[in-house]
């Protein structure tokens, strides 16, 4: 995994070892910032699975003004650590909870949500409907959702999907606020 476009452009980050986590891989994550590009420049980003980090670094690195990385596992908070003081970014945020209680808990809003929880676990309801439930999306915000093929990737109340693409199995919508 690599940073592929922007002030860190060819950073190599650092991964998990072993098979228990799926992280995007760089061509889905090109695919994905190509998609909203024209969102990145200035935006507040949130990432409700950080993993990581490679998707909030990416949109760092491309001009995001600040990011917000959440993830429950002390794994993934350790490697979002070890890329944050790799890449020297002082605009980030790394929070261990719950995508639940995250939302449940934050006053902010958010510019760009980026989702990409383990697949077919029965997160992405009750997750999107919670932020559009507690207002965190900002008014002309977007979700970038990856999910596997049979996960939903549908419909949300108060949202409109502006774009979808199918990676193999894994499919990409960005919602927005309408």
């Amino acid at each position: 995994m690599r940073i592929i476009s922007g002030s860190r452009k060819g950073h190599k980050l650092a991964e998990f070892g072993g098979q228990s986590i799926r992280p995007t891989t760089d061509r889905v994550k090109e695919s994905i910032f190509n998609l909203i590009q024209n969102f990145v420049p200035a935006a507040v980003t949130l990432d409700l699975f950080g993993g990581s980090g490679a998707l909030t670094f990416e949109a760092l690195s491309r001009g995001a003004e600040r990011g917000v990385c959440v993830d429950i596992s002390p794994d993934s908070i350790d490697v979002i650590n070890k890329n944050a003081e790799s890449l020297k970014f002082d605009n980030l945020t790394v929070v261990r909870a719950d995508a639940l209680s995250f939302i449940k808990n934050t006053k902010q809003k958010f510019s760009i949500i980026f989702l990409d929880p383990p697949y077919n676990k029965g997160f992405i309801s009750p997750v999107i409907n919670g932020i559009t439930e507690h207002g965190l999306l900002a008014e002309d915000g977007i979700i970038v959702l990856e999910s596997d093929f049979p996960d939903e990737h549908g419909e949300f109340d108060g949202l409109k999907i502006i774009k979808q693409k199918k990676y193999g199995r894994s499919y990409v919508t960005i919602y927005q606020r309408g």
